[in-house]
């Protein structure tokens, strides 16, 4: 199990900071969730950056095999 915390944007539309999910791909743990705004988490998916247990990626395919933590990082200003 991997978990998976968000911050801003992602979030507001997720409704959660954190959870614990599974799958063999940061895509195919994001997909299995269940957030409050749908559509917004949907087109913030494209934009986010990932960090993987501290390295950052762009690719939703990176594996979760031996991953403990994974930040949904949106774009936004300031940092």
């Amino acid at each position: 199990m991997t978990t998976i915390r968000f911050f801003a944007a992602a979030r507001a539309a997720v409704g959660v900071d954190s959870l614990t999910a599974s799958g063999p791909t940061i895509e195919a743990a994001l997909g299995a969730i269940d957030v409050v705004d749908p559509a917004r988490w949907s087109a913030l998916q494209e934009r986010c950056s990932y960090l993987v247990d501290g390295v950052t990626t762009r690719d939703r395919s990176t594996s979760l095999d031996g991953v403990e933590v994974v930040d949904v990082m949106p774009p936004f200003a300031g940092g």
